[in-house]
């Protein structure tokens, strides 16, 4: 049952949303998992979506993306892995990565979302493991 699951406290593990300027001098969005932990995770399953806030009254008004799952078998500590890109058209909904891996038998769980407009240039700080700015949620 539920109370028999340890729910230990994800620590180590950033979502980040990153810049990188192509060839063409346009700016390309990924999102990125970066594992900071000296340890392997497994079995790692991130589940995105985008949605509009509570603060949108009618139904009609309110927007979604589609949920995206993606399954990656291991990331190694201290890599990161580019989940997927994002277009800036969706920078003002709320943006939810919900994250799931294993860490030998014990499971880890957590939700990391960026809010409205909160992916902007002014919160872009350097994202040492990618050598590129972006907004990093722990």
């Amino acid at each position: 049952m539920k109370k028999d699951i340890s729910f230990t406290p994800v620590t180590g593990i950033y979502v980040t949303i990153a810049r990188r300027i192509n060839e063409l001098d346009q700016p390309e969005w990924n999102v990125y998992l970066i594992n900071r932990n000296q340890t392997l995770i497994t079995n790692v399953f991130v589940t995105s979506r985008g949605y509009s806030g509570d603060d949108v009254k009618k139904k009609e008004e309110q927007q979604r993306t589609s949920t995206l799952r993606h399954y990656f078998t291991e990331i190694e500590a201290g890599q990161s892995v580019v989940v997927e890109p994002i277009m800036p058209d969706v920078f003002h909904l709320n943006n939810e990565y919900w994250v799931s891996y294993y860490v030998d038998n014990q499971i880890f769980d957590k939700k990391f979302i960026f809010v409205p407009e909160s992916i902007v240039e002014e919160n872009l700080v350097p994202i040492e493991e990618l050598g590129l700015d972006g907004v990093l949620h722990e």
